[in-house]
């Protein structure tokens, strides 16, 4: 068994390390992965949902699942399309989302799976994945209506 996630978080799991296949992409934070780095990537996750059952929704990343300690794999990596193709959540359009004014912004977080211990933390996780959007720790208007699509979809 490796300790490719350290110290982390998903959900209830608190032992990442003996629940999950890591996977690591060189990539120097800057720039897009390559074409032939996300197509490998895509093929590898088919052969793990299918030999393993994993569900769309437990593809995630390391800031996901420690976002005090992670910013891999970073604002470039293609979510969308890795979601597109089945592995892992994404959202919908928001031109006609309306966010109740109960919502909780850190419950919603936390029901997805975030570990809302440090909010700023997993606030700039959420962002930096589904805004593309590094060091923005606080959630915008439109990020709060991404971020409501997600989780209607989880609930």
């Amino acid at each position: 068994m490796g300790w490719h996630g350290g110290v982390a978080k998903w959900g209830t799991n608190t032992d990442i390390n003996s629940a999950s296949i890591g996977i690591e992409i060189d990539n120097n934070g800057v720039d897009s992965f390559s074409i032939a780095q996300v197509n490998t990537l895509l093929s590898l996750l088919g052969n793990l949902k299918k030999a393993y059952g994993i569900p769309a929704a437990n593809f995630i990343g390391h800031s996901d699942i420690a976002p005090t300690r992670k910013v891999d794999p970073n604002v470039t990596f293609p979510w969308k399309r890795l979601a597109d193709a089945g592995f892992g959540l994404w959202w919908s359009d928001t031109t006609n989302v309306v966010v109740p004014p109960s919502f909780n912004n850190l419950q919603a977080l936390r029901i997805i799976g975030y570990d809302t211990k440090d909010s700023s933390a997993v606030i700039q996780a959420f962002n930096r994945k589904y805004l593309q959007q590094d060091k923005l720790g606080v959630i915008t208007d439109g990020g709060r209506k991404i971020l409501y699509t997600l989780y209607r979809k989880v609930e």
